[in-house]
């Protein structure tokens, strides 16, 4: 029965991946969006900005003024990608060394706790419930459950079937839902940079 899920998980993250590949195309079928002035900068130099320097907090002013949900967020998405990285040991096994092992599971654990606190942040801070919809509790709930199952098959290694359903579920869910970002993100980011370098607004001058 774990093989047969086994290779459900695979043929779903396939699906995911098409999915996606199928949106990000659809966003380029649109066509390229003309410019009639002169490019007063570079567009490279604000791609190079968009995922350097204007990552970090004090560029943005979301995350300059909430610093904890800043890192318990990039802590989560740690999380979640060691997480898949053990899923990946459990559909093509492989050994891993010791130390990367508990690398692996300490990151799991951290994100765990953060997903946990980002969603009571969500759902406890008036202004945060004004701001979200079902699909922000959706996809956290469902990100953590993934977590949740993961850790309890790395220490009880009973619950693998489930943890294969539920998998399943998220990349199926992934295309649909805000999930998506984390394939966007790469692609929005590049366009930011792209159009703000070439106006010559990215990268930001510093005013001493």
């Amino acid at each position: 029965m774990q093989d047969i899920l086994r290779y459900g998980v695979i043929l779903s993250f396939f699906v995911c991946l098409v999915s996606l590949t199928i949106l990000v195309v659809k966003t380029i079928s649109f066509g390229r969006r003309t410019f009639h002035a002169e490019p007063a900068g570079k567009g490279s130099r604000g791609i190079w900005y968009a995922f350097t320097r204007g990552m970090m907090p004090w560029e943005k002013e979301s995350a300059r003024k909430h610093l904890a949900a800043y890192f318990a967020g990039i802590l989560y998405h740690l999380g979640i990608f060691s997480a898949l990285f053990y899923l990946l040991i459990l559909i093509i096994p492989f050994r891993i060394s010791l130390y990367l092992s508990y690398f692996v599971c300490g990151a799991i654990s951290i994100g765990l706790a953060c997903g946990l606190g980002l969603l009571a942040r969500r759902i406890f801070l008036p202004y945060m419930r004004k701001i979200s919809c079902m699909d922000d509790y959706g996809a956290n709930i469902l990100v953590n459950l993934f977590l949740i199952l993961v850790l309890a098959d790395i220490f009880l290694r009973e619950p693998r079937s489930i943890l294969f359903l539920v998998t399943m579920v998220l990349f199926l869910y992934i295309p649909v839902g805000k999930i998506r970002h984390c394939f966007f993100f790469f692609y929005s980011r590049a366009l930011f940079g792209l159009f703000f370098g070439r106006r010559n607004i990215l990268p930001q001058r510093r005013v001493i």
